[in-house]
C-alpha cells in the first residue's frame, strides 16, 4: 500500500448523515446508492472534470466509530453551479494511503476492504477519505475500486 499525495478537490452530489453502529452505514449507504443511480444524479452534475463515481466519508465526528458524512457524486471544476438537492464540498487534499478492493461489489467487496483498513495500523486523520468507481467498477461482479483513506504525513 502506496502514500500519494492527493491535490485540493471539490464534488458535487447527493449526502446523508450516518454511522457505522448497528449496521446503520449500510442501509443509508445503499439507499443514497439506489437514489444516485435511479435519478440519474451523475448526468445532473454540472462541470464535471470526469465520469468516476466518487463516495466521499467525511465530516467525522471522531472517527469511523462515530457518525459521519457521505457525499456520492462526481469531481467537478467548480462548486459556482450546485443543483437544488444536491451539495457540493470542498476538500483540501493532502496525504493518503491506496488501497483496493476487488470482487463482487454486491457480496461486499467494499465493506471487506474497509474492515482491513479499520484493522490496519495507520496513523488515520480522518479529513476525507474516498472510494473511486471508474471504468475497472463498471462490472460489479468483478470490480475494482481504489479506496484513498487520508493519514498523517
Amino acid at each position: 500500500m502506496k502514500t500519494i499525495k492527493i491535490e485540493p478537490f471539490y464534488i458535487i452530489g447527493i449526502a446523508v448523515r450516518t454511522t457505522n453502529e448497528n449496521e446503520q452505514a449500510a442501509k443509508d449507504i445503499a439507499a443514497l446508492w439506489n437514489r444516485f443511480l435511479s435519478d440519474n444524479i451523475l448526468q445532473k452534475i454540472p462541470n464535471r472534470v470526469e465520469d468516476n463515481i466518487y463516495s466521499v466519508y467525511t465530516e467525522y465526528e471522531k472517527d469511523h466509530t462515530k457518525p459521519y458524512t457521505t457525499l456520492l457524486g462526481c469531481k467537478v471544476n467548480s462548486l459556482e453551479n450546485i443543483p437544488e438537492g444536491m451539495v457540493g464540498k470542498s476538500f483540501e487534499g493532502g496525504d493518503y494511503k491506496v488501497f483496493t478492493a476487488k470482487g463482487n461489489l454486491q457480496e461486499g467487496a467494499i465493506y471487506k476492504a474497509w474492515l482491513d483498513i479499520w484493522n490496519a495500523n495507520i496513523q488515520r486523520v480522518y479529513t476525507a477519505d474516498f472510494e473511486v468507481y471508474g471504468t475497472k467498477a463498471q462490472n460489479p461482479t468483478n470490480a475494482e475500486v481504489d479506496i484513498f483513506v487520508a493519514v498523517k504525513e
